[in-house]
């Protein structure tokens, strides 16, 4: 049996309130080097815009700080979506498997690639990785 939640490490609990799309926009390289930060008093709890508002009050409830409003100037809270491929417009370039923090895109050079929906954050990192923009997010599947 795992720890419990008030026995997890203050990173682990701050880690779980974020949500793990990886895509950077807090300005560190993830959502764990960013919690790691917010745990040293290194970054505030408004750093999220995947987590919008919401997350940065549960952040702020979690370390005992005042809630503040996620900083709108890192990007727009968006509902939730992943990426996918339009295959007849995919060259095979691979930019986007490089850009993909999670390998959720499969494909080999000079085929068409596929992102893998259950594996997808939503970060949109591959989107402007694509020299033909054949990437566009959609809502998940019911």
């Amino acid at each position: 049996m795992g720890a419990h939640a008030a026995d997890a490490p203050l990173v682990e609990r701050l880690d779980r309130l974020l949500p793990q799309t990886q895509c950077g926009q807090c300005g560190y390289a993830g959502c764990r080097p960013y919690a790691m930060a917010m745990a040293a008093g290194d970054a505030g709890v408004d750093r999220c815009p995947p987590g919008g508002d919401a997350g940065a009050r549960a952040l702020a409830k979690l370390l005992g700080v005042p809630p503040l409003p996620y900083e709108r100037g890192l990007g727009e809270h968006r509902p939730p979506e992943f990426a996918l491929v339009v295959e007849a417009d995919c060259i095979g370039c691979t930019k986007c498997i490089q850009a993909c923090p999670v390998d959720a895109i499969v494909g080999g050079s000079k085929r068409m690639h596929v992102v893998l929906e259950p594996l997808c954050t939503g970060c949109r990192l591959c989107v402007p990785a694509c020299p033909v923009d054949c990437i566009v997010m959609v809502p998940p599947r019911p």
